[in-house]
């Protein structure tokens, strides 16, 4: 049975109950939240989030994280601090938003109509299984950019990745930005957005 808006809004309303605080993860956090920051000032920072309208949830203000020398930024989380450290979510770091896709295994291409991407920009998929030859959470870059299609490289530049099957249908692919910070420094999360319009 599809979900109104009205049931989307009731649990998004409740997660944001129980999602208290947003952390800061170097590679993909998976279900558990691997890969969080630590070191130096860095700390998971207490979040708000405005009222659900069409079927999506983001926080209500911006997040300053201090993060520590080294380190690399990739993903953004979700976190309980009411049920012992429980791990909710995640989202890719400057996602401008997460699109379904078809992948052909004939001609390698994946359709995400206006995606938005260039050639190299940093691409990510997740949520479920990916299309054979790819790996959830793994950072790849976008090729051979058209309107509504591209194709996965593993390197800025590099050869297509040979897809051999269209991956699950749970899962979806975003762009995804890469910060590494040389010096020790400060990451300004704007937004962080969680929706129940997929799937």
């Amino acid at each position: 049975m599809p979900l109104t808006n009205n049931a989307k809004h009731a649990m998004l309303s409740q997660l944001a109950t129980l999602m208290t605080h947003t952390s800061l993860h170097s590679a993909f956090p998976g279900a558990t939240g691997l890969n969080e920051l630590t070191g130096g000032a860095y700390a998971r920072q207490p979040t708000a989030y405005s009222a659900p309208a069409s079927g999506e949830m983001t926080m209500a203000g911006p997040e300053l994280f201090d993060v520590p020398a080294g380190a690399t930024v990739q993903w953004i989380g979700g976190w309980s601090a009411l049920t012992a450290g429980t791990f909710y979510g995640y989202a890719p770091n400057g996602s401008t938003g997460v699109l379904e896709f078809i992948a052909d295994a004939t001609t390698d291409f994946v359709t995400a109509p206006a995606h938005g991407f260039a050639n190299n920009d940093q691409i990510v998929f997740y949520g479920g299984t990916p299309p054979a030859g790819l790996t959830e959470g793994t950072v790849y870059f976008a090729r051979n950019v058209t309107t509504d299609t591209f194709q996965v490289s593993a390197t800025s530049g590099g050869a297509a990745i040979n897809l051999t099957s269209a991956g699950s249908a749970l899962c979806v692919v975003s762009k995804i930005v890469t910060e590494v910070f040389a010096a020790a420094g400060q990451v300004n999360v704007t937004t962080f957005t969680h929706s129940m319009n997929l799937g």
